[in-house]
């Protein structure tokens, strides 16, 4: 009987904090978005390394630069973690095999090569979160450093608001094989989401953030809901100390046993806002 009435308490007692957490995401509120990293946190793997398989197989570059791409791309699921040099060289790479290009053919293709390459490896546990905050109203952008082309495909094919990315000059329509500003990547993703938030009167308070990285520490901490999804260990390590919320959709076993909505215990800002600004205009 002892046991019954204890077990009974602690029914009582979770149903109770349960009770007192508010729902989350709040349904209606125009003022809250949420805005996703792309690699390794809604999808597996690099956006951009799979954009170079696809480009190999039309002939784009050789051999040894598909090695090049399989190696960096073996080293990024191995490490989970985005490395600067290796990120570096990859845009490198890309920037140089696409000069030259029209930007509406490289589109085109990057429709194809998202069902070649990337929708399998959509996260579903990340898509349900994108899902949920759409399914309250909210909008939600990807924030990338993949070039926008390719964010903004897989944007509009898990039905998202839209997405902001690293953006590859143009003249005249065809690629120069030159940066706008620089990669979207770090802090200078919190610029473009501050600069994003504000062109379209978010309250950051009330809106979500999702990484993997703990380089994107300063895109979460802006907002006031912060996700560490499949998170690298300086991240993990980050989100406890702050009380994050963690989700890892890496094994079949929810890590630290975390589950919705229980928390764990847990130049290139000018180029990133410039992106910001540009794409909030175009969408208009």
């Amino acid at each position: 009987m002892a046991g019954e009435a204890s077990a009974e308490a602690a029914r009582k007692s979770t149903q109770e904090v349960l009770e007192r957490e508010p729902e989350f995401p709040v349904p209606g509120d125009e003022r809250a978005a949420a805005f996703f990293d792309l690699d390794n946190t809604v999808m597996q793997g690099a956006a951009l390394f799979h954009f170079g398989r696809g480009l190999y197989k039309r002939k784009f570059f050789d051999t040894r630069e598909l090695a090049r791409f399989a190696w960096q791309q073996t080293w990024f699921r191995l490490a989970g973690v985005e490395d600067p040099e290796h990120m570096q060289e990859a845009r490198d790479s890309a920037l140089s095999i696409v000069q030259g290009h029209r930007v509406s053919e490289l589109q085109s293709i990057g429709e194809e090569i998202y069902d070649e390459y990337m929708a399998e490896r959509i996260w579903p546990g990340t898509r349900a979160l994108a899902q949920a905050h759409l399914d309250a109203g909210q909008r939600v952008w990807l924030v990338t450093a993949a070039p926008v082309e390719i964010a903004t495909v897989i944007a509009r094919r898990l039905g998202l608001t839209g997405a902001l990315g690293t953006v590859a000059e143009s003249v005249d329509g065809v690629y120069t094989g030159k940066l706008v500003g620089e990669p979207l990547h770090g802090p200078a993703k919190a610029e473009a989401v501050r600069a994003l938030a504000l062109a379209e009167g978010l309250d950051l308070t009330r809106c979500a953030a999702y990484s993997d990285s703990h380089n994107d520490i300063p895109m979460l901490s802006l907002v006031g809901h912060p996700y560490a999804i499949n998170p690298d260990s300086k991240l993990r390590k980050h989100a406890r100390q702050m009380d994050w919320r963690l989700r890892d959709y890496r094994t079949g076993r929810k890590a630290a046993k975390v589950g919705i909505p229980a928390a764990a215990g847990v130049g290139a800002v000018a180029g990133g806002t410039a992106a910001a600004i540009a794409l909030h205009r175009k969408r208009r």
